[in-house]
């Protein structure tokens, strides 16, 4: 067995609770060949399931098949936008876990046989495996808004899943007169990130506040809430004037007719339920699904999401293989940058588990969401979650968790901004380093 011991893992995963004898157990394989393990996607689900892999049982022969040399976190991405990070500032490559012992294979998977356990990508490789992770991410389910396509989103980009639309948005941002307006149409639920547009709207207010401050932004939503409602209005209030006449944010509900129902892209107009509006700049973040190798490998549901067993995240579909992040029904909890680096955690350990012939530990689990309204302005909301192996359900456990105080002081959001960097930071490292 390798020298990472339970007291490690525990450290490392910052609280996540499995077996001893799951972590600390010796491989029993012997002198027989090494347990295959394929990891298809290399973001943040699998990359961190893959070295976790390794460092629990180096016995383990990982490896991981992603298309990319490089991958952009979407956490963080929106202060690209605002102009606080380069796109270089959220770019990790995957030279960290070939130094755990991962074996990185750049190509694309074509065709997952659970039958005959084998991944096969477009170069025409096949991989055989005793139990395979697929950490697909997300697609977006395009026709949706009438006029909104994958070719329109290269004019008008969504950026929900960062790299190249991420810059261009930027672009579009500096290039737009004072005085512009912004409109970012909301996704509807379940959807990556779910305080993510809400944040973006922030930092583009940010950057607007200080070189555009003639600009305006409005938030066509097709819901009546959204993820730390109270808390981001009130940051709004208090750096935007929201509410105002001359606010430079503006929320437009479902109730108020804010679900958007078609793009006329050349002539740059928005059409919700109750108006149409003429933008400078438009960002739609479309409606979501699993990513597209879920569906050509069958692990989707009607609604187009991986249902799994949420103490292992294999398959209720395909035994032997696993769905982790955005693309797996992880029941209560949000699909979000640290949920899936915790349920790869558990995947990992259960895998370890499966694979030495012992059952897997019980899993409990953790989620933070950092969220940046504006310059030393930060917000958070925090939730340890119980797993009940009778209903498959991850829920809550109440009181456990925790958001920043309403009406709190200048100095504690200051700190909280200072925590969501220092978060950054520290996970970027425990997914790529």
């Amino acid at each position: 067995m390798s020298n990472f011991n339970r007291r490690d893992f525990l450290k490392i995963s910052g609280g996540l609770a499995v077996g001893a004898t799951v972590v600390g157990c010796a491989t029993n394989l012997g002198g027989a060949a090494k347990a295959r393990v394929v990891v298809v996607g290399g973001g943040v689900g699998g990359a961190t399931a893959a070295k976790y892999l390794r460092m629990m049982d180096p016995a383990i022969h990982v490896t991981l098949i992603e298309p990319n040399k490089h991958y952009h976190t979407c956490f963080m991405s929106n202060e690209v936008l605002s102009g606080d990070r380069s796109i270089k500032d959220i770019e990790f490559g995957y030279a960290g876990l070939a130094g755990h012992g991962v074996n990185i294979v750049h190509d694309t998977v074509t065709g997952i046989d659970a039958e005959k356990r084998m991944v096969k990508t477009a170069d025409g490789d096949s991989f055989m495996y005793d139990r395979c992770i697929v950490s697909p991410g997300i697609s977006f389910t395009w026709g949706a808004i009438e006029g909104y396509d994958a070719k329109v989103a290269e004019k008008i980009p969504h950026a929900w899943k960062a790299g190249p639309q991420t810059v261009t948005l930027r672009k579009q941002l500096e290039a737009m007169r004072n005085g512009g307006t912004v409109v970012i149409a909301a996704p509807t639920n379940p959807f990556r990130c779910p305080p993510g547009p809400y944040e973006r709207a922030s930092l583009i207010a940010k950057y607007l506040k200080t070189h555009k401050p003639k600009s305006k932004i409005i938030i066509l939503d097709p819901k009546d809430k959204f993820a730390k409602k109270g808390l981001f209005t009130q940051g709004w209030k208090r750096l935007y004037g929201y509410g105002t006449d001359n606010s430079l944010i503006e929320w437009v509900g479902g109730a108020a007719g804010g679900k958007v129902e078609s793009v006329e892209a050349n002539n740059m107009v928005i059409n919700s339920q109750v108006e149409s509006i003429k933008a400078d700049v438009m960002n739609v973040i479309p409606p979501q699904k699993a990513g597209k190798i879920a569906f050509s490998a069958g692990l989707v549901n009607k609604k187009g999401w991986c249902p799994v067993d949420v103490a292992t995240f294999e398959s209720h579909i395909h035994k032997g293989v696993h769905v982790l992040g955005d693309a797996s029904i992880a029941t209560k909890m949000p699909k979000s940058g640290y949920s899936a680096n915790i349920q790869a955690k558990a995947c990992a350990s259960a895998i370890v588990a499966m694979l030495n012939e012992k059952e897997p530990g019980v899993p409990s689990y953790q989620n933070t969401c950092y969220s940046i309204v504006g310059e030393n302005y930060g917000i958070s909301v925090g939730m340890i979650y119980k797993y009940s192996k009778a209903k498959n359900l991850v829920t809550p456990i109440k009181g456990s968790g925790g958001v920043t105080p309403k009406d709190a002081s200048m100095e504690t959001l200051k700190r909280e901004a200072h925590y969501a960097h220092g978060w950054f930071d520290n996970i970027t490292h425990d997914i790529f380093g």
